[in-house]
């Protein structure tokens, strides 16, 4: 999957600007499982972020997403042995407001200048204004969503894009646990199985 080689892509050019690297995992809470992949690979950039040295900034419009994304980024800086880099403002509550969250997110684009901005979960119309706003900046953007909606917008506005199935399967291979992997493999077997029923 393309999209995956250029996490390490997006937080090494980060690292080499000088710059944060910006992760927002939607706007939904931990009842869409797309939110729950989306923590997932934020556990995987923080880990890159922590080795690199690179600050992390996580807006979210939850607080239970902000006490998850906090346990995902501690158990990876942890796991990196830079514990002493960890801190928790790094995840932080913005609003619980679809567009107030969105013109937030904008604020920060246009302050800190990241060079490196993931959005990977749950969007809904905000995607678009998002992802322009960090195609201005300059920014390498990578982006993972199931919302086939929002699949174009970001297609469009973003350097990479992790498209449906794709978004799940990253995550699951991401994870390295093999009851996800698992039921990835499983669900391809399946439909290698339709299709060969089909044809006969």
């Amino acid at each position: 999957i393309p999209g995956l080689k250029a996490f390490e892509e997006a937080v090494g050019r980060a690292t080499e600007m000088g710059k944060p690297v910006l992760f927002i995992p939607g706007i939904s809470d931990l009842d869409q499982v797309e939110t729950v992949s989306g923590l997932i690979v934020l556990g995987h950039v923080a880990g890159m972020t922590a080795q690199y040295e690179t600050e992390l900034n996580v807006p979210v419009t939850s607080a239970i997403v902000m006490e998850a994304g906090r346990d995902a980024c501690r158990e990876s800086y942890l796991r990196e042995g830079r514990p002493d880099l960890y801190n928790d403002d790094m995840v932080h509550y913005l609003t619980g407001e679809q567009f107030a969250y969105a013109a937030g997110v904008n604020g920060i684009m246009l302050r800190d200048k990241p060079a490196a901005v993931f959005y990977q979960g749950k969007f809904y119309a905000e995607s678009l204004i998002l992802a322009e706003t960090g195609n201005s900046i300059g920014a390498i953007q990578v982006a993972g969503t199931g919302s086939p909606s929002q699949i174009p917008f970001f297609v469009t506005a973003c350097d990479y894009t992790l498209i449906g199935e794709e978004f799940f399967a990253a995550s699951a291979y991401l994870s390295k646990r093999p009851s996800l992997i698992g039921s990835i493999k499983g669900q391809d077997i399946n439909k290698l199985l339709v299709m060969i029923t089909s044809i006969i």
